[in-house]
């Protein structure tokens, strides 16, 4: 057996990948119950950490995103409506004060217009710009980790810090979104399921479940307030930015405009929903530059781990 193959298959490399796995897995068994999602993920995982030494690489560097899924999942257990009040009503009336919409004498919020005033075309396009929200961030993760992997950390990094900012919001402020109020009104439903909403028409018009069955994964309804998928674009087009991708950038921002004007369109979100969204992404870009990037103890951190995926 050759060092690469004994490096791969030593009891230094099987003992924490079966921990980590079995931990995994009996911790998400007694938290929020079994999904074959859980398994998928270990058996994912655990393929690209014996195949090779580069794919191990690879997956030890998108660890990053898998520690942000199994804490997104996680939520289920302790829903945020169980934590804090769900803001229903009053972030409706925010909405329309703040970009009402006056048709025939009565004041509408801009989901309502558009879920009124729909057309095929915009279905279509609005359920592409969507279907990018986690594509694009993952794509350009992996060209950064091919072409500079000390982006890559500091991006993927700033990806799950700004997600870890949106979620304490999700707990601090619970927020109903705008399909919410279209179907159930002011009234508190806990365990309403996920809803695909304005999305829907994009299934129905290729005949296709692609967004039923996203929705129907949801952590929570009621986190709608930030919108993180309006923080993700912004966060992409930052490093796009930095990394100097040309242009490529441009495209981020038209994909980046693209979800922030589908999440209104489709009636899961607000505008302030978007522009908190916006200010979050703002935010964890800043306190990641300014406080952790200043820290020597992270910079130690990402150099290990820059060890790491290194080679």
């Amino acid at each position: 057996m050759n060092s690469k193959v004994s490096y791969l298959y030593s009891p230094g490399s099987i003992l924490p990948a079966a921990g980590f796995t079995i931990l995994y897995l009996a911790l998400s068994f007694l938290l929020i119950g079994f999904k074959t999602d859980q398994l998928w993920l270990a058996i994912f995982f655990n393929v690209f950490y014996f195949l090779s030494s580069g794919t191990r690489k690879f997956i030890i560097g998108f660890s990053i995103f898998i520690v942000y899924w199994i804490i997104f999942d996680y939520m289920k257990a302790v829903p945020n409506y169980k934590v804090n009040n769900v803001h229903i009503q009053d972030l409706y009336n925010a909405e329309k004060s703040l970009f009402g919409i006056y048709i025939n004498g009565n004041e509408i919020t801009p989901n309502e217009y558009w879920k009124a005033n729909h057309n095929a075309f915009l279905d279509v396009l609005t359920g592409i710009f969507y279907l990018c929200w986690i594509p694009v961030p993952l794509a350009f993760a992996a060209y950064l980790f091919f072409k500079n992997k000390i982006l890559f950390l500091q991006f993927s990094l700033s990806f799950v810090f700004i997600n870890l900012i949106g979620f304490v919001i999700y707990y601090i402020y619970p927020a109903a979104p705008p399909w919410y109020m279209q179907q159930y009104g002011t009234d508190f439903l806990p365990g309403t399921p996920g809803n695909t909403a304005g999305l829907s028409r994009f299934d129905a018009y290729f005949n296709v479940s692609i967004f039923k069955n996203l929705y129907a994964k949801s952590s929570n309804v009621f986190a709608a307030m930030p919108s993180l998928h309006s923080s993700y674009p912004l966060l992409v087009l930052y490093y796009g930015i930095k990394n100097k991708t040309g242009w490529v950038n441009i495209i981020f921002t038209i994909v980046m405009v693209g979800i922030w004007f589908s999440a209104v369109y489709t009636s899961h979100h607000y505008i302030l929903d978007v522009l908190a969204g916006m200010a979050c992404a703002v935010l964890g870009i800043l306190l990641f530059n300014k406080v952790l990037m200043q820290s020597k103890w992270f910079v130690n951190f990402l150099n290990k781990y820059l060890e790491k995926i290194s080679g």
